[in-house]
């Protein structure tokens, strides 16, 4: 029968005890990591979240029946253990914080027994994720997974401290709202009071924060919730946080210079890296022809190549057809790769079909000078050499090659350039290279809505000499947009937002809304903005991200407590589920059955 800790009071967590304690009286709490039993002696490791302390039992110390009682412990065992801290009486254990003491024990407590645990908890698990999860109340007990998530609470608490430094409110916005469907599917929750009509759970707090504003706050943040109904990837989850925040009076500089301090003291304090200021900063054009990307890693170069007036009019037919689509023709030069095996190639062509390519044209440059291509039968010696030359060629080095639509071409070499140095090992996992991209296109073209949408939300301020273009170029518009970048992930963006009625209804018209449907589903915020508002902007980071960035880990799922899988289900409460026929009828929905 488990035993209780009636008078008894935990005086340390296991690492908090070191070699200034010997001598001292201890009550100590936690797990059973192992226990090893050499007849007559028997040695214990506790652990807490701390990390472990190595308990040491013999008979003529702890009396008969506090030694009965430590040979039946097992593995996840809970215990409480009363002793004199000592110095260690066998070899000191460097790998152990407490690795120059043990504590004898006088009196141990079995406070609950286990069973055998699945798989073993301990620090890099080679158990499978799927089952991980399923118990993932004992994955969370291993050292590497708590770790992560002291440390997630410790940047939290940095991340309010600076903002309050900054001048900001921490205020709780709503969850319950109104579904506004513009970007990511709404996650719906159906309301019993007003049967029929349903709340959306927020994609994030924006209207709230710009009310905010309105309403004379002048700095917010929040640690907040947010909810998308979307397919999920190794850094997405159907619910998520983000640390965000808005100000007022503040244009792009402003907004930068805050959160370029945040970043440098928030990575000094939690893991001791120092982030040099000013934060380089790039256009989203010039990210986009250089990296193919707008979320450039910039540990490694490799960058993007436009070779389009090196092959006007050659005979290559994918060159100059791309060409006269309107495209380009760009390439990545794989330096000293030029004697990658044909079958490593064939791979990244089957790659770079899955970003849209129809093929990927490729040469290397063979050790003397002269060229094996798949496509020199169609180009004349001047024209390769032209080629080679735009594309700084030097023997040894492979030319991979992309034609097509900019955005396929930018895609494609995008990703190859990435999938390249992934395998080549291009980049060092432990460097931070933080990046801002400008300037982002206002709008980008649905095909499938047949209209221009907002590239991050139709509340974004175009660039003030851009303006005249919303009429006779909405395509060309640059938007106030501006994202930070780590290592190739976006980690937050924000925007200067629209703050006049004029601009705000003219972005409403370009992005295909009627005034009444704009009324219809961002009223009140239209409405406040008859009443006096401040130029305002924000922005918001994606906080599992950052800290699945600061850990280096390869997954959100390991710096989030209790996270879902891929197909947004959670394997260890088995949510979503079905519910009661009694509840469905109290909201009056009904189930169509598949057919």
């Amino acid at each position: 029968m488990a035993e209780t800790m009636k008078g008894l009071h935990r005086s340390h967590r296991c690492a908090e005890l070191g070699t200034a304690n010997i001598g001292e009286t201890v009550t100590v709490m936690g797990w059973v990591q192992k226990s090893r039993n050499k007849g007559g002696i028997i040695f214990v490791d506790l652990r807490d979240r701390s990390g472990i302390l190595q308990l040491i039992f013999e008979e003529a110390d702890c009396g008969g029946d506090n030694f009965a009682k430590a040979e039946k412990l097992r593995s996840e065992f809970v215990v409480a253990a009363t002793g004199k801290v000592e110095a260690r009486s066998g070899a000191v254990n460097e790998n152990l914080a407490t690795g120059g003491i043990e504590v004898r024990v006088a009196e141990v407590r079995v406070l609950s027994e286990a069973q055998t645990p699945p798989f073993p908890i301990e620090a890099d698990s080679k158990t499978k994720e799927e089952l991980r999860l399923k118990y993932r109340f004992l994955d969370l007990r291993r050292p590497d997974i708590q770790s992560k998530l002291m440390l997630r609470s410790q940047v939290a608490t940095k991340v309010r401290a600076v903002l309050a430094e900054e001048g900001f409110l921490e205020i709780e916005t709503p969850i319950l709202i109104k579904s506004t469907p513009e970007g990511a599917r709404d996650y719906l929750v159906p309301s019993r009071v007003h049967q029929g009509k349903f709340y959306a759970l927020p994609q994030s707090p924006q209207l709230f924060k710009q009310l905010l504003m309105c309403s004379g706050y002048d700095r917010y943040f929040q640690i907040a919730k947010c909810f998308r109904d979307e397919d999920l990837r190794a850094d997405r989850q159907p619910e998520f946080t983000q640390i965000d925040m808005e100000m007022s009076f503040v244009d792009v500089d402003d907004v930068i210079a805050v959160n370029e301090r945040l970043i440098q003291k928030v990575f000094k304090d939690a893991i001791g890296l120092d982030v040099p200021l000013p934060i380089p900063r790039m256009t989203w054009q010039e990210a986009m022809d250089r990296y193919g990307s707008d979320k450039p890693d910039t540990r490694f170069g490799m960058e993007l190549v436009d070779v389009s007036k090196a092959v006007e009019g050659c005979g290559f037919g994918v060159f100059t057809g791309a060409l006269e689509n309107g495209g380009s023709v760009r390439g990545i030069n794989a330096k000293g790769q030029g004697q990658m095996p044909r079958k490593k190639i064939d791979a990244l062509v089957e790659f770079a079909k899955g970003f849209g390519a129809k093929g990927l044209a490729y040469a290397a440059i063979q050790p003397d000078g002269s060229v094996k291509s798949s496509f020199a039968k169609f180009m004349t010696e001047e024209q390769m050499k032209a080629l080679t030359e735009a594309m700084d060629a030097q023997p040894g080095d492979l030319l991979l090659f992309a034609a097509d639509k900019n955005k396929v071409v930018w895609d494609v070499l995008g990703n190859l350039r990435l999938e390249i140095a992934r395998n080549l090992e291009l980049f060092d996992k432990n460097q931070f290279r933080f990046l801002w991209v400008t300037e982002f296109p206002l709008l980008e073209w649905s095909e499938e809505q047949g209209r221009y949408v907002a590239m991050h939300h139709p509340f974004t301020m175009p660039m003030e000499e851009d303006l005249d273009k919303l009429d006779s170029d909405p395509g060309a518009v640059r938007a106030k947009a501006y994202d930070i970048v780590l290592n190739g992930t976006e980690l937050g963006g924000g925007s200067v937002r629209i703050f006049q009625a004029d601009v705000q209804e003219k972005m409403f018209e370009v992005l295909g809304f009627t005034k009444e449907q704009a009324q219809e589903r961002f009223g009140f915020l239209l409405d406040a903005f008859q009443y006096g508002v401040p130029p305002h902007a924000g922005l918001a980071y994606g906080f599992d991200r950052l800290m699945m960035l600061m850990t280096g880990a390869d997954s959100i799922r390991e710096v989030i407590a209790f996270p879902k899988v891929k197909d947004a289900s959670d394997l260890m409460t088995n949510a979503p589920d079905v519910v009661d026929p009694v509840q469905l009828e109290e909201l009056g929905i009904g189930i169509t059955a598949d057919e």
